[in-house]
Order: structure tokens, then sequence, then C-alpha cells
């Protein structure tokens, strides 16, 4: 297909589509011409996959084409993959010092009773770390009292991610899946959830006020 018909399979523009090849998200098409290439199905797929690493993921370019060439590095082992992925979507905060080491002992702590195999240094291990430093640092310990209960789900939700990727075939299909999984699962959760707290705010709140 051309370049017009990608766009309109897709939905992305070709302006946007040309950007992406420019910037090495898109695989180039075959050449037919000088000025002409012959896209396919997995341009069509790849499209798909960027707009929703970029729009509902909140990736940046630069961290979207590091997470493609992990993908397409066939050798990588997939749980080196999988770190690449966290690494590109984790957000790093700015280190509080005096905050830090007690966060660091909680995780640790966490990650010990737990049995995690999770090392410090990993993404998530600072990222966990970095919201404990602002819970400490507003005061709200209940949450933090809570973090056992928080990790419960977080295992229950990892568990349905993995069990997904055994239903796939294939190397590609299961990368693919690791990325999108871990990238839109995070957004996949949040939507659940809040809608869950709406809920149970209908039911908590719901019946105070008919108690009056």
């Amino acid at each position: 297909m051309r370049v017009a018909e990608l766009s309109r399979q897709s939905g992305v523009p070709v302006p946007t589509i040309k950007y992406y090849l420019r910037e090495g998200l898109l695989q180039p098409g075959e050449l037919t011409s000088p000025n002409q290439a012959q896209y396919d199905e997995t341009h069509v797929r790849r499209l798909r996959l960027i707009r929703a690493l970029l729009d509902v993921g909140g990736l940046s370019v630069g961290s979207v084409r590091e997470v493609l060439a992990a993908m397409q590095t066939p050798d990588k082992p997939l749980h080196e993959v999988l770190g690449v992925v966290q690494r590109s979507i984790t957000p790093v905060q700015p280190e509080d010092p005096e905050l830090a080491e007690w966060a660091r002992e909680r995780v640790c702590a966490l990650v010990q009773s737990r049995g995690w195999s999770t090392v410090e240094g990993d993404p998530a291990w600072r990222a966990l770390s970095d919201v404990l430093v602002i819970l400490r640092r507003v005061g709200d310990d209940v949450i933090v009292g809570a973090l056992d209960n928080y990790a419960d789900a977080a295992e229950n939700a990892a568990a349905v991610d993995f069990q997904l990727l055994q239903r796939r075939t294939g190397t590609e299909s299961v990368i693919e899946g690791m990325v999108v999984g871990t990238v839109l699962g995070d957004a996949l959760l949040s939507a659940l959830r809040r809608m869950a707290q709406q809920n149970e705010s209908a039911r908590f709140f719901g019946r105070k006020v008919a108690a009056r």
C-alpha cells in the first residue's frame, strides 16, 4: 500500500507518518521508485503501537524509540526488554538525601519480605522510593502503612500480565505483549482503580449522607 492508504488504515496523518520515519520510529517501506515506497500490515500495526505508547502511555518520542529498539533486538533476553520498557516509562524524581535512606530501607524490607527478584537500582525500585519520599514529605503515613496491601494488588496484576503473555506464540509477539501490557496496562489499571474508587465512594459516603 502507498503512504496515503497506510494513513487511512492506521488513522495517522501522512505528515506524522513521515515524521516517524525520519525519527526512526517506523521502519521504512519497500522503495518502488526514488520517491515512492510500499507499506504493509506490519507498518499499520507498528503505527498503532507507536500511537498507543505516545498517546495512552504518555511516553516521549525518545522513550518510544528506545522501547522499539529493544523490541527489535532478537538476541536481547526478554527480562532485559522489560527493564528497558520500565526505564522508559518510569519518571525520576529529584533526590532527597534526608529521606532517601529511609525510603531505601522501606523498599528493602518490602522486597525481602516478599521474596521479589528485583534489585536496588531497578527503575521500579527507584520509583517506589521516590513515592515513599513524597508521602513522607507530605506527612501521609497512612498510605505508607498500607504498602503491603498495595503490594498484594500489584502481585495479582503482575500474575495476570504474565498469564496473558503465556498465550502468545513467538518471541516478537511476546515482546510486543510485554511492551503493551506494561505501558498500557498502567493506564488500564489506573482507569479501573478510579472507577472502583468512585464505586467505593458512592457506597461509603452515600450511606453516610443517607444516615443524616
